[in-house]
Protein backbone atom coordinates (compact mmCIF):
# COMPACT_ATOMS: atom_id res chain seq x y z
CA UNK A 1 0.00 0.00 0.00
CA UNK A 2 1.24 3.45 -0.68
CA UNK A 3 1.27 5.87 2.49
CA UNK A 4 1.60 9.37 2.55
CA UNK A 5 5.14 11.22 2.99
CA UNK A 6 5.48 11.79 6.31
CA UNK A 7 5.56 15.58 7.17
CA UNK A 8 9.38 15.19 7.95
CA UNK A 9 9.71 13.51 4.63
CA UNK A 10 7.90 16.40 2.91
CA UNK A 11 9.96 19.33 4.52
CA UNK A 12 13.20 17.07 3.81
CA UNK A 13 15.75 18.69 1.05
CA UNK A 14 16.50 15.90 -1.17
CA UNK A 15 19.38 15.45 -4.10
CA UNK A 16 18.58 17.82 -6.75
CA UNK A 17 15.57 20.12 -5.49
CA UNK A 18 17.97 22.42 -6.23
CA UNK A 19 18.40 21.58 -9.87
CA UNK A 20 14.56 22.64 -9.90
CA UNK A 21 14.18 26.16 -7.91
CA UNK A 22 11.62 27.09 -7.49
CA UNK A 23 9.69 24.00 -8.64
CA UNK A 24 5.91 25.02 -10.27
CA UNK A 25 5.28 21.60 -9.28
CA UNK A 26 6.54 18.70 -6.93
CA UNK A 27 4.78 15.48 -6.15
CA UNK A 28 6.03 13.62 -3.46
CA UNK A 29 5.47 10.08 -3.04
CA UNK A 30 6.06 7.15 -0.54
CA UNK A 31 6.00 4.12 0.65
CA UNK A 32 7.61 1.08 2.79
CA UNK A 33 9.35 -1.94 1.54
CA UNK A 34 10.16 -5.36 3.38
CA UNK A 35 14.02 -5.37 2.67
CA UNK A 36 16.92 -3.31 3.87
CA UNK A 37 18.07 -1.05 1.39
CA UNK A 38 21.08 -2.57 -0.22
CA UNK A 39 18.37 -5.51 -1.09
CA UNK A 40 16.06 -2.80 -3.18
CA UNK A 41 19.20 -1.16 -4.59
CA UNK A 42 19.75 -3.13 -7.38
CA UNK A 43 16.13 -3.06 -8.11
CA UNK A 44 15.78 0.31 -8.44
CA UNK A 45 18.85 0.96 -10.71
CA UNK A 46 17.67 -1.23 -13.20
CA UNK A 47 14.08 0.52 -13.12
CA UNK A 48 13.40 1.86 -16.62
CA UNK A 49 12.13 1.46 -20.70
CA UNK A 50 15.01 -0.57 -22.59
CA UNK A 51 16.12 -2.54 -19.05
CA UNK A 52 13.72 -4.17 -16.65
CA UNK A 53 10.73 -1.67 -17.65
CA UNK A 54 8.66 -0.52 -14.63
CA UNK A 55 7.86 -3.11 -11.74
CA UNK A 56 3.70 -3.28 -11.10
CA UNK A 57 2.47 -6.36 -9.31
CA UNK A 58 1.77 -9.65 -11.28
CA UNK A 59 -2.41 -8.99 -11.60
CA UNK A 60 -1.74 -5.71 -13.40
CA UNK A 61 0.89 -7.35 -15.36
CA UNK A 62 -1.37 -10.02 -17.51
CA UNK A 63 -3.21 -7.32 -18.83
CA UNK A 64 0.47 -6.03 -20.25
CA UNK A 65 1.72 -7.58 -23.24
CA UNK A 66 4.78 -9.74 -22.38
CA UNK A 67 7.53 -7.72 -23.68
CA UNK A 68 6.34 -4.76 -22.11
CA UNK A 69 6.28 -6.38 -18.46
CA UNK A 70 9.16 -5.44 -16.08
CA UNK A 71 11.63 -8.26 -15.08
CA UNK A 72 11.31 -10.06 -12.20
CA UNK A 73 14.47 -10.96 -11.56
CA UNK A 74 17.87 -9.24 -11.26
CA UNK A 75 19.77 -8.99 -14.54
CA UNK A 76 23.80 -8.03 -14.43
CA UNK A 77 23.28 -6.11 -18.03
CA UNK A 78 21.05 -3.17 -16.09
CA UNK A 79 22.89 -3.34 -12.71
CA UNK A 80 25.52 -1.09 -14.07
CA UNK A 81 24.27 2.76 -14.29
CA UNK A 82 26.75 6.15 -13.97
CA UNK A 83 26.00 9.30 -13.64
CA UNK A 84 25.62 10.90 -17.19
CA UNK A 85 23.51 7.69 -18.34
CA UNK A 86 20.59 8.35 -20.31
CA UNK A 87 17.46 6.13 -19.97
CA UNK A 88 14.79 6.15 -22.71
CA UNK A 89 10.93 7.14 -20.55
CA UNK A 90 7.61 6.22 -21.21
CA UNK A 91 6.77 10.17 -21.22
CA UNK A 92 7.48 10.18 -24.97
CA UNK A 93 8.99 9.09 -28.21
CA UNK A 94 12.28 11.42 -26.87
CA UNK A 95 11.25 11.23 -23.46
CA UNK A 96 14.51 10.57 -21.52
CA UNK A 97 16.35 10.51 -17.97
CA UNK A 98 19.56 11.35 -17.30
CA UNK A 99 21.26 9.98 -14.30
CA UNK A 100 22.81 13.30 -12.48
CA UNK A 101 23.76 11.72 -9.31
CA UNK A 102 23.44 8.57 -7.42
CA UNK A 103 24.13 7.39 -4.16
CA UNK A 104 24.34 3.49 -3.79
CA UNK A 105 21.71 2.21 -1.35
CA UNK A 106 20.56 5.97 -0.49
CA UNK A 107 19.22 8.01 -3.64
CA UNK A 108 19.26 8.29 -7.73
CA UNK A 109 18.76 11.46 -9.21
CA UNK A 110 17.35 11.94 -12.85
CA UNK A 111 17.19 14.65 -14.76
CA UNK A 112 15.02 15.21 -17.88
CA UNK A 113 14.14 18.36 -19.87
CA UNK A 114 10.25 17.63 -21.82
CA UNK A 115 9.95 21.09 -23.78
CA UNK A 116 10.69 24.20 -22.19
CA UNK A 117 9.67 22.09 -18.77
CA UNK A 118 12.54 20.70 -16.80
CA UNK A 119 12.38 17.82 -13.86
CA UNK A 120 14.31 16.14 -11.58
CA UNK A 121 13.06 12.91 -9.93
CA UNK A 122 14.95 11.84 -6.64
CA UNK A 123 14.41 7.90 -5.63
CA UNK A 124 15.38 8.10 -1.71
CA UNK A 125 16.34 4.41 0.32
CA UNK A 126 16.27 4.93 3.96
CA UNK A 127 16.88 2.00 6.42
CA UNK A 128 13.48 1.84 8.13
CA UNK A 129 13.61 -0.94 11.08
CA UNK A 130 14.20 -4.07 9.16
CA UNK A 131 13.22 -3.07 5.64
CA UNK A 132 13.41 0.30 3.86
CA UNK A 133 11.71 3.46 2.67
CA UNK A 134 11.09 4.97 -0.36
CA UNK A 135 10.45 8.30 -0.90
CA UNK A 136 10.41 9.78 -4.46
CA UNK A 137 9.80 13.85 -5.50
CA UNK A 138 9.32 14.95 -8.95
CA UNK A 139 9.93 17.99 -9.10
CA UNK A 140 9.16 20.76 -12.36
CA UNK A 141 9.45 24.04 -13.77
CA UNK A 142 8.10 25.79 -15.65
CA UNK A 143 4.48 24.03 -15.98
CA UNK A 144 2.46 26.38 -17.86
CA UNK A 145 -0.33 24.13 -16.97
CA UNK A 146 0.22 23.90 -13.10
CA UNK A 147 -3.12 22.82 -12.04
CA UNK A 148 -3.75 20.42 -14.90
CA UNK A 149 -0.25 19.17 -14.08
CA UNK A 150 -0.83 19.13 -10.12
CA UNK A 151 -4.25 17.19 -10.92
CA UNK A 152 -3.97 15.07 -14.05
CA UNK A 153 -0.52 14.16 -13.28
CA UNK A 154 -1.04 13.79 -10.08
CA UNK A 155 -3.17 11.16 -10.42
CA UNK A 156 -1.09 9.58 -12.76
CA UNK A 157 1.79 9.96 -10.49
CA UNK A 158 0.02 8.44 -7.95
CA UNK A 159 -1.30 5.47 -10.05
CA UNK A 160 2.04 4.38 -11.34
CA UNK A 161 3.78 4.84 -8.09
CA UNK A 162 1.50 2.49 -6.28
CA UNK A 163 1.91 -0.07 -9.08
CA UNK A 164 5.55 0.55 -8.70
CA UNK A 165 5.22 -0.04 -4.59
CA UNK A 166 3.16 -3.26 -4.98
CA UNK A 167 5.24 -4.61 -7.75
CA UNK A 168 8.84 -3.87 -5.81
CA UNK A 169 7.31 -5.39 -2.74
CA UNK A 170 6.37 -9.09 -4.72
CA UNK A 171 9.84 -8.54 -6.23
CA UNK A 172 12.00 -8.09 -3.14
CA UNK A 173 10.28 -10.61 -0.99
CA UNK A 174 10.98 -13.14 -3.87
CA UNK A 175 14.72 -12.76 -3.47
CA UNK A 176 15.29 -11.53 -7.36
Amino acid sequence: MLTRPTAAELRATLPGDELVAPADVVMDRAFSLPAPPEQVWPWLVQLGKRRAGWYFPRWVERFVPGSRRGLRRLDARHLDLAVGDVIPDWGGRDATFTVAELAPGQHLLHTSTRGRTHLTWCLQLTPQGSGSRLHLRLRMAPVKHRLLAERLGGLFDQLTVMGLAAGLRERVRSGG
